[in-house]
Formats: C-alpha cells, sequence, structure tokens
C-alpha cells in the first residue's frame, strides 16, 4: 500500500478509546454514537471536538436539543472549555407560534424538516469545519417522520460531509423502536454506550464497537467512567497482546525456611495462589515478599480489597516489616480498593500502570473474594481473571493472589471459585488444634516451575517477622484441623520445644 493510500486517524481525545479503535477514528468519515440518555455522548463528543482544537482543527458542534449555554455549562462540569469550537443552535424557529405560520399547504413537519436541513449546510458552508458534531437524530427522525425520508435524509447528508473531508459524530439517544439498523448500516463505524445501575454500587459503564469499516478494532465490552475531565475507556485486557521478554529468576521471600518450602522460592511470570481459613496468615505472607522484593531495590505493588490501607500499614510494622510506601524502586505501593466503586477494566488499568508504568516486580492482590464482589457478572469472573494473571505472567511479575476460604477447621472448606487451576502456585495454609492451642499450618499443594517441599510445616508470626518450624514429621491429621502423633520426635518441630531453624515454636 502506498504511504498516501494509508487512510488518516483522528484522536478522539478520550483516553482508552483510542485503543480500542486502534489508533482513533478513521478521518472525514461518518460516524454512530449511540446510548441512552445520560450514557456519555455528549461529553464524548466535545472530548473529540477538543482535541480537534487542539490539534489547531476546525470545529463544529450543531445542536438540536441543548442550548449553547446548557452545553458550556456542561463542559465546565468536566472541567473542558468550549474556546475555539463553533455551537450553532437549531433549537425551534422564529414565529413557531404564531397563527400565520400554521396556514400552509405543506405539513408542519416538512417545512421544518427544509429549514433544519438548511441551516445545516449553512452552518457547515461557513464553518468549514474538519470535525463535526450533529447532536441529535431523534429530532430529525420526528421530523422525517417516515423512515424512507429519515433515510434519504442522513444519506444526504453523509454525501455533503464526505465531500468536505469532514469527520462526523451523530448522536442517537435510542429514541426510536428498536435498534435502528438502517442508521447502522449508512454509519461507518458505530459506537455503542451503555449503562447499568447495580442494586448496590455505582452505575456501571460499557463501551462497545459494533462497526468500523476500514479497520480492526477492539471487540466485546470495554468498561468505562465519566468522571471530572471527561468520560475515560478502559480497553478489555489481552494478555496475546502483552507478551514481554524477562529473565526467568526465583523471587526470594526473604525467609529461609519459606523458600525451602517453596523448592528454592517463587519464579518470575508465575502466579501463586494463597488459601486458607480466615486469620491463617496468607496475606501476611504475601506482604512478605513485597516487603523482600522493596528491600533488594525492587518495586512491588498491593491492592488490598477487603482490609484498609491504615491497618495494613500497622500490621506490617507490628511483625518487623514495615513497607516503605512509594511508586519508584525499593517501595511498595498499597491501593485499597473499594469493590462497590470500580469496574474490573479498571482494576486491570490500575495494575497495568503498576507494572508498565513503574516496572512492579510483584503484585499482590489481596483478595479474591474482593475481586469477586467488584465483578458485575460472576459468571466471567474465570475468563478476567485468565486473561490479567496471563498478562502479569507476560510481563515476567511474581503475582501473588489471597483466598480466604470459608470454615476454620478440618478438610472441607470451600473457596468462592475454583482458580487453583489458573495458579502456577498454590500454597494451603490450615488451622489446627494441639495441646488445646489454635496453631498455623503451611504446604505447597502445587508447583509448576520447579520442585517443592511435599512437607507441612508449622507457620507463626511475630515481631520478628514470619517464622517457619522443621517439618511436622511428628503428626498426622494437621490440615484435617485436630492432628495425633505418630510417635516421632523431630528436633526443632511443633513435639520439641528446641529452637527451630527460624525461632522458637508458640
Amino acid at each position: 500500500m502506498e504511504q498516501n493510500d494509508i487512510p488518516q486517524r483522528s484522536s478522539t481525545g478520550v483516553p482508552g478509546l483510542d485503543d480500542v479503535l486502534h489508533g482513533g477514528l478513521l478521518s472525514h468519515r461518518l460516524y454512530l454514537v449511540d446510548g441512552n440518555p445520560g450514557a456519555g455522548k455528549t461529553t464524548l463528543a466535545l472530548q473529540f471536538l477538543r482535541e480537534g482544537v487542539r490539534n489547531g482543527e476546525r470545529c463544529l458542534y450543531i445542536t438540536l436539543s441543548e442550548t449553547r449555554a446548557e452545553l458550556v455549562a456542561g463542559a465546565l462540569s468536566h472541567g473542558l472549555s468550549l474556546d475555539g469550537v463553533d455551537i450553532e443552535e437549531l433549537i425551534g424557529h422564529e414565529g413557531g407560534f404564531d397563527g400565520e405560520a400554521e396556514l400552509t399547504m405543506y405539513h408542519p413537519s416538512e417545512v421544518e424538516l427544509t429549514e433544519t436541513t438548511r441551516q445545516v449546510l449553512q452552518a457547515v458552508q461557513r464553518v468549514e469545519p474538519s470535525r463535526m458534531v450533529f447532536d441529535s437524530l431523534s429530532e430529525l427522525r420526528l421530523l422525517a417522520q417516515s423512515s424512507l425520508r429519515y433515510r434519504r435524509q442522513i444519506l444526504a447528508l453523509k454525501q455533503f460531509f464526505a465531500a468536505r473531508r469532514c469527520t462526523v459524530l451523530l448522536l442517537d439517544d435510542r429514541t426510536a423502536e428498536g435498534p435502528d439498523l438502517q442508521l447502522q448500516s449508512i454509519a461507518h463505524g458505530v459506537i455503542s454506550l451503555d449503562q447499568h445501575a447495580p442494586s448496590y454500587g455505582q452505575t456501571q459503564r460499557q463501551l462497545q464497537v459494533v462497526k468500523f469499516r476500514g479497520s480492526d478494532f477492539r471487540s466485546g465490552f470495554h468498561d468505562m467512567c465519566i468522571r471530572c475531565g471527561g468520560l475515560q475507556v478502559f480497553p478489555r485486557l489481552a494478555a496475546a497482546d502483552h507478551d514481554g521478554d524477562f529473565v526467568r529468576e526465583p523471587v526470594p521471600s526473604g525467609v529461609v525456611a519459606l523458600d525451602a518450602l517453596l523448592g528454592g522460592g517463587i519464579d518470575r511470570g508465575t502466579t501463586t495462589l494463597l488459601l486458607g481459613p480466615p486469620g491463617s496468615g496468607k496475606s501476611t505472607v504475601a506482604l512478605q515478599y513485597a516487603h523482600a522484593a522493596a528491600l533488594r531495590g525492587a518495586h512491588a505493588a498491593v491492592f488490598a480489597f477487603d482490609e484498609s490501607r491504615a491497618i495494613l500499614l500497622a500490621r506490617c510494622q507490628g511483625l518487623g516489616m514495615p513497607l516503605v510506601e512509594g511508586l519508584g524502586v525499593g517501595q511498595v505501593q498499597v491501593r485499597q480498593i473499594d469493590p462497590a466503586e470500580i469496574a474490573p477494566g479498571e482494576f486491570a488499568a490500575m495494575i497495568r500502570v503498576a507494572v508498565e508504568q513503574r516496572d512492579a516486580r510483584v503484585v499482590v492482590i489481596d483478595s479474591l473474594n474482593g475481586y469477586l464482589n467488584a465483578m458485575p457478572d460472576g459468571r466471567f469472573l474465570t475468563a478476567q481473571l485468565h486473561e490479567l494473571l496471563a498478562y502479569l505472567n507476560h510481563r515476567g511479575v511474581a503475582t501473588f493472589l489471597v483466598a480466604a476460604q470459608s470454615g476454620l477447621l478440618g478438610p472441607n472448606m470451600q473457596s468462592p471459585v475454583d482458580a487453583s487451576y489458573l495458579a502456577d502456585s498454590v500454597v494451603v495454609m490450615r488451622m489446627f488444634e494441639h495441646d488445646g492451642r489454635v496453631k498455623k499450618a503451611i504446604s505447597v499443594f502445587k508447583k509448576r516451575s520447579g520442585r517443592h517441599e511435599e512437607t507441612i510445616r508449622q507457620i507463626w508470626f511475630d515481631a520478628g517477622g514470619v517464622h517457619l518450624s522443621a517439618p511436622l514429621a511428628g503428626l498426622r491429621g494437621v490440615l484435617a484441623g485436630v492432628p495425633v502423633s505418630s510417635g516421632v520426635h523431630v528436633t526443632g518441630g511443633i513435639l520439641d520445644s528446641a529452637t527451630g531453624p527460624a525461632g522458637t515454636p508458640p
């Protein structure tokens, strides 16, 4: 293809949308943006025109539904300025309430449609815009009355704009009965905005590119949000698009006995699932890896769904592993996540920023239960989680996923979702009763990237950090919660009061 034959692209000015469109809209074409009232159509259009003004292009906004004052006020609420954007206000016509205006051989709608079309063409000829927004098609549809006349009117406008090398957004609020497939067939591209209000929490918004002639695009639904500054799209994460080269090397925990249990440590580019009942120490083990990474001069990121940031930091301080907060090397980013206020796509975007912009080597997601609550539909949890973990693995990140199981003792504890097959390593933590005291045990059930111990060790935490005993060879039934002695004496184990490899078991 000749260089001159490559179609030009027009950036939308919406963060994330150009990624979905693989570079932006194809210039000098006509696009439909549809969605229910309040979905964000006008906000997207204003950002599109602001991007044109930044690029030195002439921009025109033709409104049939909102006044100039309403548009300016809406833009200011998002921190946007309409300076440099020509606004043509076509709301009603003079004489609309004049009794003499009703004395005509033509239906009033025919007169209004002709007059509206004439004013649109005059505005375009006067401004000669490179970008234009027409808001909205619902008024034009009502004036046309018949679907045939409406289609012919849109086709005429399409040809008019194409001859003037103008990129046009047509906004439609879905007032037609059912999907307006005729309009979608005429447009070069269709961007659909949807919103859903759950029983609790903020409105969940999604964007879908239904059609985009002449270019590939990222299909499917993409989460988005509307905040101060405008609309932001979070492209659906596809792990295959983010493959990277890295040296596969062990990621030590800083606890010798824990690394020995895992056969030398966790490898980069793998996911470790920490399973166990509440209070068994899952989060503390994961945070130990983040703390050790920061001590080595790497960056780590912790995303906490269940625990407040203040309590997490205080707990780490009390366990002798203070976290130095920050976004640079040798620091740990601690981000508290509210499941009711965030979409899965936005959460994935947060992780991408930590990995791609801040070079996070260790990522902790605490917990899977909180992540499940952030999903709009639990049926798609496994698919989205698979893409997220695969992306982190491709980028060489050591990922720790914490999952709390229901129940405290016994082998029949349940997980919120079976994610064990997604993880490269599965570490199981259990509570067990011994000599009238509740103690904790840790074992490794799975490790794809290498060998690991098949033993069970006691684990405990104090002001000195994380400690593991020697293998509990003198007990059987630990995982069942009520072990019995096998009659074997083990030095450094739970049956012996001597000092173990990392301290004295409580």
